[in-house]
């Protein structure tokens, strides 16, 4: 059937993906973005949705379907039907891989496990993304994003002398899941091909968001309560309201840019140059103080006019960029991740290849379009 299916000619002649076809059983976003990424590389996609609603996130809006699936191939099954099930498996024949992201045992459950797989297609990759893997206490667990990363230990590592805990603003666990998934599936496709033996990868959302936040964690426990005491929470390292309710970012690390931030503002604020403050050892020994005296400062004057007296030094000192300011920064249009189609956003694969990566299909398929 994948045969019978157009497919993409924009595609990097150079990439050892451009003749692997896998089929995206997933829905929302660590599925359907681990298969986007290996389509940007060069991955033949075909997307298998449910007849009637399709992935969940169509209700979300034509540009957040968009994000994930541009350039995939829509085919419309009911898995529980069983003349639609004979096609899949007819699909699984001539496929390399095969993602889902069901609750553990709902393949097996379907009669599309991976031993059925297997049986059909011994160099077939099945790729599980579930959010606390394929066994253990939490497998047939429901979850989300927040909910991985409070169980993964991300609110457990201390970030700053005045902690907070607050909602991160990407799902981070579900692009960790995604970027594991997409790796572990290069890798075990390209080794199918080898040796002609496919397996079955099983890509747990806690575990992969676990793998970022564990070292932290780690070193976290002989903290205790006061975790401001922590060596890496650095009071010249922060985020900082400024007068006008916005906020900038302060990423000193060295005392050669703490030298310099007291260059450039020492003479109106002269408790830059104490020499307490000199060197790392003293500002983390008296983190409070460096902490209320740059508060204090960054309140004084507004975003924009912190922007002009620090950008002509040599300082990590960034604004906090709202939605229109990200998109007309110079140095993201001239970086070209992220363009424009039909009004939604695109976003190309975050690594330049000196051979060329061409932008591929853009075309966001309608549901079923490729079924014929």
């Amino acid at each position: 059937m994948t045969a019978d299916i157009p497919r993409d000619d924009a595609k990097p002649v150079w990439s050892c993906l451009n003749d692997v076809t896998i089929l995206d059983v997933s829905q929302l976003l660590p599925g359907p973005h681990a298969c986007a990424l290996l389509r940007q590389l060069g991955a033949d996609v075909v997307k298998i949705e449910p007849p009637l609603t399709g992935d969940a996130s169509r209700m979300l809006g034509e540009g957040v379907f968009a994000q994930f699936n541009r350039g995939k191939r829509s085919v419309a099954l009911d898995l529980k039907a069983p003349a639609d099930r004979e096609r899949f498996l007819a699909l699984v024949r001539g496929a390399d891989a095969v993602v889902e992201g069901f609750r553990p045992g709902v393949m097996a459950r379907l009669g599309i496990g991976y031993d059925t797989l297997a049986r059909i297609n011994p160099r077939v990759v099945l790729c599980s993304i579930s959010g606390y893997g394929q066994d253990g206490p939490n497998a047939t667990r429901p979850g989300h994003d927040l909910n991985f990363l409070a169980e993964a230990g991300y609110w457990a590592t201390p970030a700053q002398v005045d902690d907070v805990v607050s909602r991160p603003r990407v799902r981070l666990a579900d692009y960790a899941a995604a970027m594991h998934a997409a790796l572990a599936l290069s890798v075990a496709v390209m080794s199918a091909r080898t040796n002609g033996r496919g397996q079955h990868l099983d890509v747990s959302i806690h575990d992969t968001t676990l793998a970022w936040t564990a070292p932290a964690t780690w070193a976290s426990r002989a903290q205790g309560s006061a975790s401001s005491d922590a060596p890496w929470v650095m009071p010249d390292n922060d985020l900082f309201e400024t007068a006008d309710g916005r906020h900038l970012a302060l990423g000193i690390l060295e005392d050669k840019f703490w030298m310099t931030l007291g260059d450039a503002l020492g003479d109106a604020f002269p408790a830059l140059r104490d020499p307490r403050f000199a060197w790392r050892s003293g500002r983390q020994r008296l983190k409070r103080e460096v902490s209320d005296l740059l508060k204090s400062m960054f309140a004084s004057r507004t975003l924009v006019d912190w922007m002009h007296a620090l950008r002509g030094f040599d300082l990590p000192v960034s604004p906090l960029l709202g939605p229109n300011e990200l998109f007309a920064d110079p140095h993201v249009r001239a970086r070209g991740v992220t363009r424009e189609i039909d009004g939604a956003l695109a976003v190309r694969f975050p690594v330049k290849f000196s051979l060329g990566l061409p932008d591929g299909d853009a075309h966001v398929p309608r549901l079923g379009e490729h079924d014929a």
